[in-house]
């Protein structure tokens, strides 16, 4: 058979026809090679800092990506302490733990970003904030004379959806602490 079509075809079509045969083996073999994962030492870590209000961000090295858009959505969530403050300005320790979020931002990176299957990414920053101000019955204050001042907010828990293409997730990585995280924090990822 390549007897007939050597003979047959002109060898410039024939060179056309292989290389149109070999460009779709590798886009064939590029497509079922996606198999994405951390380079190592590229799990997400993420970066905090903050009292009143935490800005939380997280960088790392992905491989195996397609060459499809991808999107990071970073979720963080915690609890402020408030003092309670009277009308005649004394303070004293409120006693309740006001939940506080969750602050969320996406970040969206376009396909071309993505080098032979690799990228390092660093999120958009999602700012936690705590309100200034909250009752006396939310800050656990003694009556409603009082009112909760000077929240210090403690970030507890941290959550970074990776999607490719976005609205298909390939890796949930976490971290969380009932007590606290401290920074920096290396995500476990699933």
């Amino acid at each position: 058979m390549f007897h007939r079509l050597r003979s047959g075809m002109p060898r410039r079509t024939l060179l056309i026809v292989l290389g149109a045969l070999a460009a779709a083996a590798l886009m064939a073999s590029t497509a079922s090679a996606d198999s994405p994962h951390f380079k190592h030492g590229g799990t997400p870590v993420c970066t905090f800092s903050g009292t009143t209000s935490i800005s939380v961000s997280c960088t790392g090295t992905l491989a195996g990506l397609g060459n499809q858009d991808l999107l990071l959505r970073l979720s963080a969530s915690g609890f402020a302490v408030y003092q309670c403050q009277n009308g005649g300005g004394n303070i004293a320790p409120g006693q309740n733990r006001v939940l506080v979020g969750p602050a969320t931002s996406d970040t969206a990176i376009p396909a071309d970003a993505i080098k032979n299957g690799n990228l390092t990414f660093t999120t958009n920053p999602a700012v936690l904030a705590a309100a200034t101000t909250v009752s006396a019955a939310v800050a656990g204050c003694p009556n409603d004379n009082w009112t909760g001042v000077n929240p210090a907010l403690t970030l507890t828990d941290i959550s970074l959806l990776i999607e490719q293409p976005p609205g298909t997730v390939i890796f949930t990585c976490t971290a969380s602490s009932s007590s606290g995280l401290k920074s920096p924090v290396t995500l476990t990822c699933v």
